[in-house]
């Protein structure tokens, strides 16, 4: 009882050891924080990454792909832990929009997009299928105008006041069910017609579409000279989607600001690659932008664009053909299949499963398939999403933990400070010792008294840090938007730099303990040189030293 005592009259009564407390509190505080904003950070990457592909996917790292991609798609279809499958093609290009200078080299990505929907969260990256639900498709397409009331407004960039504009009347019943839907446009800086009609009170339209100003009605190849009448207008071309970062501006405050109009014509120019490794002639397909995508990867968001499947495919000479000696035919080959999985499904036991049964193709007689083709089959492998994606992900991962180790060397300081402070309270208590060792206390005993003592500085410390840590990273963003009110060069997320909208907040319960809990060994381990001091004090020597 006489230990409980003693170790709580000098915590209390101590002021020196508060500094110790403040120490562990400091440090507890301090490695909590790091740890959450790192971790959260590395758990948006893997979240980001795993919403771009399936759970499993097959590639051989060949830009020449890999053939027999139809037959093994039937056959997985079939087992009962696959939930979908589809083929992707991979290339590269550059990208123009039409009487522009823009021109960017872009990784071109040969989609099936409704079953991409099914394996990935790439349609939650989409910015008008969202807000149009229904309306993205990479099909044959043109461009939709907005329509005005010239008798109200003029429609000049330059021209104040009121505008009345309105969308194509299929686009109008998707924005209201978006709106019902209570979803609005907070990512978009206004464009000239939104200011407008927010000016007058009007809804607006998200995203930015070319207003019609050529006297054109519903039916393109009407002449009948109506003026400002919404629609579909100019030459029906196959869709594609963008990278948002290749068609809009990031702000700092995280807005987008476009800068190219929905159904804007496009040039992507490509380069197929024949059987023996050249280069044929470039080939200029004109195509619309029908949506962007926004992964929250700035890599992807500024140099990927999708367009379909089956257009790519043939487009680099990929697709089924026959062969130049009227031998057979050549079999249509894709760059990656990605795979969704039922839940509770092992996929690395699967991922081997797939595999094997993708090279059984090898040991068939199949007369369409030659060496080259067998070549090309021999280099599948077969990766769970985070064996595909580990030399972006493991960097980031080791990074979180190489700082969390760094801080934590940093926060041996704490230790130390609990050291001296109680090897300056043992020096200072020595007549206590001698006393307490006097009635029958035993070394044990004594040392025990200021292992709990540190125990108790750590206990508090750790709380208190623990505590102020969590408050900290849980309102981190609230902290930097009042900063940032303070002064705007107090900033320290820009939105336009990083990926992110948000610093990470989240902090996860089990790093939350093992940190507290480490504060509190921290300070116990400061205490022991105090401890084995008291305990080799022996009474006589220490009531005569006082």
């Amino acid at each position: 009882m006489y230990k409980l005592f003693l170790t709580l009259r000098y915590l209390f009564a101590r002021r020196i050891a508060y500094f110790a407390i403040a120490a562990v509190m400091l440090c507890t505080a301090m490695i909590v924080i790091v740890n959450s904003v790192m971790g959260g950070f590395l758990d948006k990457i893997k979240a980001k990454a795993r919403g771009l592909l399936g759970d499993i996917v097959v590639n051989n790292n060949s830009a020449r792909g890999f053939p027999l991609y139809g037959e093994f798609i039937t056959d997985i279809s079939k087992w009962p832990e696959i939930e979908a499958a589809a083929p992707v093609i991979f290339s590269y290009g550059l990208l123009s929009f039409q009487d522009t200078a823009i021109l960017n080299t872009v990784q071109v990505n040969g989609i099936d997009l409704e079953k991409t929907y099914r394996i990935n969260a790439f349609k939650q990256s989409l910015f008008y299928e969202k807000y149009y639900p229904g309306s993205t498709t990479l099909g044959v397409q043109q461009q939709p105008k907005l329509g005005f009331d010239p008798e109200r407004s003029p429609v000049s960039s330059d021209s104040p006041g009121e505008m009345w504009v309105t969308l194509p009347a299929d686009l109008l019943d998707l924005l209201a069910k978006s709106r019902a839907a209570g979803i609005e446009d907070r990512e978009t800086v206004d464009s000239g017609v939104n200011v407008a009609l927010r000016k007058a009170g009007l809804p607006t339209l998200p995203g930015l579409f070319e207003v019609n100003i050529e006297g054109a009605t519903d039916d393109p190849s009407s002449d009948d000279g109506s003026v400002g009448r919404a629609g579909y207008f100019g030459d029906p071309r196959e869709g594609i989607i963008i990278g948002r970062d290749l068609v809009a501006f990031r702000e700092k405050d995280g807005r987008y600001r476009r800068y190219m109009q929905r159904g804007r014509m496009t040039i992507l120019t490509l380069l197929p690659i024949s059987d023996g490794g050249s280069v044929d002639a470039p080939i200029k397909v004109p195509l619309r932008y029908a949506d962007d995508s926004r992964t929250g990867i700035y890599e992807i968001d500024s140099k990927t664009i999708y367009c379909d499947f089956a257009l790519l495919q043939r487009l680099l000479l990929m697709d089924e053909g026959e062969r130049a000696d009227d031998s057979g035919k050549i079999p249509a080959r894709c760059s990656q299949i990605q795979i969704k999985i039922k839940p509770g499904v092992d996929a690395n036991k699967l991922a081997e499963r797939l595999e094997q049964h993708y090279r059984s193709y090898l040991e068939k007689d199949l007369p369409d398939v030659r060496e080259f083709e067998r070549n090309l089959l021999s280099g599948i492998r077969v990766q769970t999403w985070e064996e595909s994606q580990a030399a972006y992900i493991a960097p980031v991962e080791k990074e979180r933990i190489l700082v969390t180790i760094l801080f934590a060397i940093i926060s041996l300081v704490a230790a130390v400070l609990v050291m001296c402070i109680l090897y300056m309270i043992v020096l200072q208590k020595t007549r206590d010792i001698g006393i307490v060792k006097s009635l029958g206390g035993s070394s044990a005993g004594v040392a025990a008294i200021f292992v709990g003592y540190g125990a108790a500085i750590g206990v508090v410390g750790a709380a208190i840090g623990g505590t102020l840590g969590y408050l900290f990273v849980i309102y981190i963003n609230e902290i930097q938007a009042w900063l940032i009110h303070i002064n705007p060069a107090w900033q320290v997320w820009d939105r336009s730099v990083y990926s992110f909208d948000e610093i990470p907040n989240t902090v996860r319960t089990s790093d939350f303990a093992i940190i507290v809990v480490c504060g509190i060994l921290l300070a116990i381990f400061g205490s022991l040189a105090a401890a084995w001091r008291a305990a080799r004090m022996q009474p006589v020597e220490a009531l005569r030293y006082e």
